[in-house]
C-alpha cells in the first residue's frame, strides 16, 4: 500500500494547481466544495443509533482526543496516519449501509476505508475530506462494499485512513452506518438498470441502422435502414436523454420506406432553447402497443461541415511543455530556446463565465440564451495562444469544470457541475442530464471553438482534451461513485460534444481522453482501470460510429517523487502491465499502432503524453543528475517510438504548491535564494533533446542510468 499511498499524497499536492486556468496573471487555486449539513443529529441517548468509537490503543501517526462520547479531535504527525474503530457489538443491519458523520478539517485529505478483518488493500475503498471550517456531513455508500467484503457480523470493524500528510487537523463526530434514503434508492435502481441496459444495448446486433448522419449549415441529413413489419420512426436522442431508458420518443420522424434518406432543420425551438441538433444522435425505433423500443444503434454526426476553411496544423516535434502562459514574459524566450512545438493549456470555464453581464464582459448567444464572459481573462487566453500561434506552436487546450461552490459565478456552477457531484473531487463532470445545463456547457465550448477554430487573431486551438484524469474520476473529474459504464456513458457525451462543436469550425479538430499512468491497475482512489475505460470508449464508437479521438496520457514515474524511472517494478512491457511511465512506453506505441485501435482502423489515434515529468526531490546535485537522467532517458524512448507523437513536460517552473519534495520544473523556484527562476540539469537536458547536441549532452546521463548504450534501454511489446 505505501505505494498507492505515495501517490495519493503526490495527487493531494501536486495536481490541484496542475490545470487550473493560467488566465489571471497568476495561478488559481481550486479546493473542494463545504457541503451543508444535514440537521443536527439527535442525542445519541435518545436515540437507537449505534455509533462507532474509535479504538485508541490502535493508533499511528495521529494524536486523538475526545471531547465528549462521539466527538474527536485529531491531528496527522506523520505520513501514515490512522485508527481502528472498535468492533460491531452486534451485527450490522444490512439496510445500513451509508456510512455517516460530521466534520472539520484544515486541509484536503484523501480518506481511505478499510473493512476489517483482514486489514488488506484489497478490502478498502476511497473517499476524501475538503478542507471544511464549519461543521459539514460527509455520506458514503457503502453498499457495494459491504457486500462485496461480507463486512457487519459481530466482532467486525472499520479502520479510518486520514491521507499522508502531517500537520492536518481533523473534528470528527456522531459516526454511524444509516439506511439509503428513498432518493438514493430511486437513484441506485435507475443506475442498475441503466448499466444492464446499456451492456445490452452495445452488445447488440441490430437488423436496422443508422448508416450515416450528415451535418450542414442549415439542415442535417440522416441515412439508414430498417428491416421487419410495423410502425418504425426516425428518433432523436438529445444529450441530456439516455437512449436504452426512452419509452416515448417525442422527436420523431415516420418512416415509410425500409431504406430511407430524411433530412432535417439543424435547429429547432424546443424546451425554451434555440435548439442544435449537431449535439444530437439519431435511432430507429418501432412503435407497437408496449411503446417505443429502439432497433437500431443510435448514431452521431459522421461528417460536419465546417464553417471555416482550415489548414491542418501539424506537430513539428516532439517537444512540448504544460503550464507556458504568456504574462509571465520573464521566460517567455524558453519557448524559442527549448524549441518547444507543443503546448498544453487548461482552461477552466468556470473561472470566467457568468450568468449576468457587466461592464468588463464580452456577451456571447447560443440557443437563443446568453452568456458572458471575462473580457480579462479571454484577454490572457488570447494573449497566451497568441504566442503559440506566432511560432507555429500545436496547442492541446484542456477543459475543466470546477463545483458549483468554486466557480466564479455560483449560477454558472450550478448549471455546468454534474448533479452526483460528491464534493470530493477538485474537477467536476459536467452536467449533461438537463437542457439547461447541456445548452450552458455547449455555449462555453462554442465560444471557445468559434474563437479559437478559425484565421482569427486570437490564436488556435489544435485539439482538445477532456478532461483531467478520467480514470481517477472522483477526484480529478467527479460525478460521483458510479460504475464505470455509466460514468463513460457521460464522459463520452462530453467527448462527443466537444468533438462535433470543433469540427462545426476546424475540420481538422480531435479529442483526446486524459489518463493517469494507470493502465490495468485501478487507481489508488479505487476508481477504474485506464484500459477498461478505452476499451469501452471503443465499444461505443463501435456501435455509435466512429470519431477522431486519441489518448493524453500522464506517464509519470510509478513513483512521483522517484525520478529514476527505469527503476519501475510494476511498468512491465506487456500489454497487461499495470501501469504506463516512461520505462516501458513501448505499450502505448504498440497500442497506437494496433488496426483495431486505429480510426475506422487505418488512421493512428493522437497519443500525447500531455502531462509528465521526473522529480528532483532537492537541489543537490545528485538529485538534480537523477531528474536530467529521467528526461533523457524518456526522450531516447520518444524518438525510437513513432506511435506517440509529442510529450509535454510538466512543469515549466518549480512550485511550492506541487507539495514537499516536488520540484517537477525545468527551472528553480522563483523565490530560491541562491538563483530565482535558474535553469537546472533538467532545462539543458531539454534544449539540447532533437538537436546535434543531443549525444554530447545526454552522454553523462547513461551512467547514472545504468546504461552503456541507448539501445539498451529498447524493449519490444508484442500487441
Amino acid at each position: 500500500m505505501k505505494k498507492f499511498l505515495l501517490k495519493s499524497q503526490w495527487l493531494q499536492k501536486k495536481r490541484v494547481p496542475l490545470f487550473c486556468m493560467i488566465l489571471t496573471g497568476s495561478i488559481l487555486f481550486a479546493s473542494c466544495r463545504e457541503e451543508k449539513p444535514e440537521p443536527p443529529t439527535p442525542d445519541p441517548e435518545e436515540t437507537t443509533i449505534q455509533y462507532f468509537t474509535f479504538n485508541q490503543s490502535v493508533v499511528n501517526d495521529l494524536e486523538i482526543s475526545q471531547e465528549d462520547s462521539y466527538q474527536y479531535n485529531l491531528s496527522t504527525t506523520g505520513t501514515d496516519p490512522f485508527v481502528y474503530l472498535n468492533a460491531l457489538t452486534n451485527d450490522n443491519d444490512p439496510d445500513s449501509v451509508v456510512l455517516t458523520f460530521e466534520y472539520q478539517c484544515s486541509a484536503y485529505i484523501d480518506f481511505q476505508i478499510f473493512f476489517g478483518s483482514p486489514v488488506t488493500g484489497e478490502r478498502s475503498c476511497h473517499s476524501s475530506l475538503n478542507s471544511a471550517t464549519d461543521w459539514t456531513t460527509f455520506s458514503f455508500d457503502l453498499n457495494k462494499e459491504i457486500e462485496s467484503f461480507d463486512w457487519g457480523a459481530t466482532g467486525d470493524f472499520l479502520r479510518f485512513d486520514f491521507g499522508t500528510q502531517s500537520g492536518v487537523n481533523i473534528k470528527i463526530r456522531n459516526i454511524y452506518l444509516r439506511e439509503q434514503k428513498e432518493e438514493e434508492k430511486e437513484k441506485e435502481n435507475y443506475e442498475l438498470s441503466l448499466k444492464t441496459n446499456l451492456e445490452e444495448y452495445l452488445s447488440a446486433d441490430y437488423d436496422s441502422r443508422i448508416e450515416r448522419v450528415s451535418v450542414g449549415t442549415e439542415s442535417i441529413t440522416v441515412s439508414g435502414s430498417y428491416t421487419g413489419e410495423g410502425s418504425y420512426s426516425l428518433c432523436e436522442v438529445s444529450p441530456y436523454e439516455d437512449v436504452t431508458q426512452v419509452s416515448d420518443f417525442s422527436d420523431r420522424i415516420s418512416l415509410a420506406n425500409s431504406s430511407f434518406s430524411v433530412e432535417l432543420d439543424r435547429f429547432v425551438d424546443k424546451d425554451e432553447i434555440h435548439y442544435d441538433r449537431l449535439l444530437s444522435k439519431w435511432v430507429i425505433v418501432k412503435t407497437d402497443n408496449q411503446g417505443d423500443k429502439i432497433v437500431s444503434h443510435a448514431r452521431y454526426a459522421d461528417v460536419v461541415s465546417p464553417v471555416n476553411t482550415m489548414t491542418k496544423r501539424t506537430l513539428s516535434g516532439k517537444k512540448g511543455l504544460v503550464n507556458f502562459y504568456s504574462d509571465r514574459d520573464l521566460f517567455e524566450a524558453d519557448l524559442d530556446d527549448l524549441q518547444i512545438s507543443s503546448l498544453n493549456v487548461g482552461i477552466t470555464i468556470t473561472d470566467f463565465m457568468y450568468l449576468t453581464p457587466s461592464s468588463s464582459s464580452i456577451a456571447y448567444s447560443y440557443g437563443n440564451k446568453t452568456y458572458y464572459f471575462s473580457r480579462y481573462h479571454v484577454a490572457q487566453l488570447d494573449q497566451t495562444l497568441q504566442a503559440a500561434q506566432n511560432r507555429n506552436i500545436f496547442v492541446a487546450a484542456t477543459i475543466l469544470i470546477k463545483n458549483a461552490a468554486e466557480s466564479i459565478d455560483a449560477e454558472i456552477g450550478n448549471l455546468l457541475q454534474h448533479p452526483d457531484y460528491t464534493g470530493n473531487g477538485i474537477y467536476a463532470m459536467p452536467n449533461m442530464t438537463t437542457p439547461e445545463g447541456v445548452n450552458c456547457y455547449a455555449a462555453a465550448l462554442d465560444f471557445l471553438a468559434s474563437r479559437y477554430c478559425c484565421n482569427g487573431s486570437y490564436g488556435r486551438i489544435d485539439t482538445w482534451i477532456l478532461h483531467n484524469e478520467v480514470d481517477y474520476g472522483t477526484t480529478w473529474t467527479n460525478m460521483g461513485e458510479k460504475p464505470m459504464l455509466l460514468y463513460m456513458d457521460t464522459y463520452i457525451k462530453s467527448l462527443r460534444m466537444c468533438y462535433n462543436i470543433a469540427r462545426n469550425y476546424d475540420e481538422h479538430s480531435e479529442v483526446l481522453a486524459s489518463f493517469t499512468h494507470s493502465w490495468t491497475e485501478v487507481g489508488s482512489g479505487g476508481d477504474y482501470a485506464a484500459r477498461d475505460m478505452i476499451n469501452t470508449l471503443k465499444s461505443y464508437t463501435g456501435a455509435e460510429g466512429d470519431f477522431q479521438w486519441g489518448l493524453a496520457y500522464h506517464s509519470y514515474p510509478q513513483e512521483i517523487l522517484e525520478p529514476k524511472t527505469w527503476n519501475d517494478e510494476d511498468a512491465t512491457f506487456s500489454m497487461d502491465t499495470p501501469y504506463i511511465t516512461f520505462k516501458n512506453l513501448e505499450v502505448l506505441d504498440a497500442w497506437a499502432k494496433t488496426t483495431e485501435n486505429k480510426y475506422k482502423g487505418t488512421i493512428k489515434r493522437t497519443v500525447l503524453l500531455s502531462e509528465n515529468g521526473t522529480n528532483s526531490p532537492s537541489y543537490s546535485e545528485t538529485d538534480l543528475g537523477e531528474q536530467a537522467a529521467g528526461l533523457a532517458y524518456a526522450w531516447k524512448k520518444l524518438g525510437n517510438l513513432d506511435g506517440i507523437d509529442a510529450m509535454q513536460w510538466y512543469d515549466w517552473l518549480d512550485r511550492h504548491i506541487d507539495g514537499e519534495g516536488l520540484r517537477l520544473g525545468l527551472r528553480r523556484f522563483l523565490d530560491d535564494a541562491s538563483d530565482p527562476g535558474g535553469e537546472k540539469p533538467v532545462w539543458y537536458v531539454y534544449q539540447a533533446a532533437g538537436t546535434d547536441q543531443e549525444n554530447n549532452v545526454f552522454e553523462n546521463y547513461k551512467s547514472i542510468i545504468g546504461i552503456t548504450d541507448w539501445n539498451e534501454i529498447f524493449h519490444n511489446v508484442t500487441p
